[in-house]
């Protein structure tokens, strides 16, 4: 054996992030890794230029490439223009990607559609089901049955209101793992964007419902970047629990992702603003991405220490690597990993927190501005 060479053990062990020789052969399967050269006892044997290629591999892996695209990735021609030829590869798997998530996207609707069904529309639903299995669909006549079998179950909607949190009981993955507010969290979050497949991307540190929930009881300052995001706040509760509202950006012009990643660029003041919170507020940022890259900076730098970020804005590139250098933070976040996220959903999360501190009674009576309570 060639002193420089590896057997798939030392091989694995040199890689490291969780790689185990059957992963290995899997990878020689799947075209991934060439085959080795052998030894005269028939044991695999590996070289550095192996070790490399695994090593990135499992980097690519780790980021979220399936394996069949970081084989495209990897085999691009080391050519002048290796650059271009990469970017329009990626352009070519995204198109791919897309177009399998559509398809994907269009089989989850019409589940949705049936195990959605609250238990008014159960019995309809069951007799869709069983006609589905009978259906002639090869006729324009059967097309037409179909159509009529959703129309007698969409007739069911003008019956009751729907009922959400049944619901998302059959949607849902098992949460039991989780406390009562986090899946509570989870929940309010899903029915903000109706998309169920955002569970797996939201992510919460270890401690940060319960650092939220002090903050909160502490009549902690609530700092968001925009008016937009502040306009959608559970403002009855905060009030109540005595927490104010600060905007960053305050302007009531900017309303988009867009105008609030060029307004904060552009004016310093909302930068030194950011420097000025208060220790212990909660941050809440869901348009910018380049407040929550300031804020990560100023947490790592000192300057300010947030009880807790919800950290949920839009964007492409800058928003999830601003995402990535949160979960790096060592402070209580939440977040919604990637490029997904918006306003909407950073005011939720916060909604969602402030809902498991108080109630919402049928009036507004107690608010500390009104002292008569007959009034309502």
């Amino acid at each position: 054996m060639n002193a420089s060479s590896l057997t798939i053990k030392e091989l694995t062990d040199a890689v490291g992030g969780g790689l185990t020789p059957r992963m290995v052969r899997h990878y020689h399967q799947l075209g991934l890794l060439p085959q080795p050269v052998r030894s005269h006892s028939n044991y695999r044997l590996y070289t550095k230029k192996d070790v490399l290629r695994l090593q990135r591999i499992v980097a690519l892996k780790q980021q979220g490439f399936q394996l069949n695209h970081i084989r495209n990735i990897l085999e691009v021609e080391p050519e002048a223009d290796t650059t271009v030829n990469l970017m329009g590869q990626l352009q070519q798997q995204y198109r791919a990607v897309m177009q399998q998530i559509s398809q994907l996207r269009q089989t989850a609707s019409a589940l949705e559609g049936l195990l959605g069904r609250d238990r008014h529309c159960q019995i309809m639903q069951a007799e869709v089901l069983a006609q589905l299995k009978l259906l002639d669909v090869e006729t324009q006549a059967g097309l037409g049955g179909l159509e009529n079998l959703w129309s007698g179950l969409d007739a069911e909607i003008h019956t009751h209101s729907e009922a959400f949190s049944e619901s998302l009981q059959r949607l849902l993955p098992d949460l039991s793992q989780r406390s009562e507010i986090e899946q509570h969290l989870i929940s309010q979050l899903v029915l903000a964007c109706g998309d169920v497949s955002l569970v797996s991307f939201i992510k919460l540190s270890r401690g940060a419902i319960a650092a939220s929930r002090e903050a909160l009881s502490s009549s902690c300052q609530i700092v968001v970047d925009t008016q937009t995001v502040a306009a959608a706040l559970d403002q009855t509760r905060l009030l109540h629990l005595g927490c104010h509202i600060e905007t960053l950006i305050d302007n009531p012009h900017i309303t988009t992702a867009t105008e609030a990643e060029v307004a904060f660029w552009q004016h310093r003041e909302w930068r030194e603003k950011l420097l000025q919170v208060n220790q212990g507020c909660v941050l809440v940022i869901g348009y910018a991405p380049s407040v929550l890259v300031e804020v990560c900076e100023a947490i790592a730098n000192q300057k300010i220490q947030p009880a807790l970020v919800i950290g949920m804005p839009i964007g492409f590139s800058h928003a999830p690597a601003a995402k990535r250098q949160l979960m790096q933070q060592e402070i209580p976040f939440i977040t919604v990993a990637g490029t997904l996220g918006g306003g909407a959903l950073a005011a939720t999360a916060l909604n969602a927190l402030v809902e498991s501190l108080i109630d919402k009674p049928d009036c507004h009576c107690y608010l500390k501005n009104i002292v008569d309570s007959s009034e309502c």
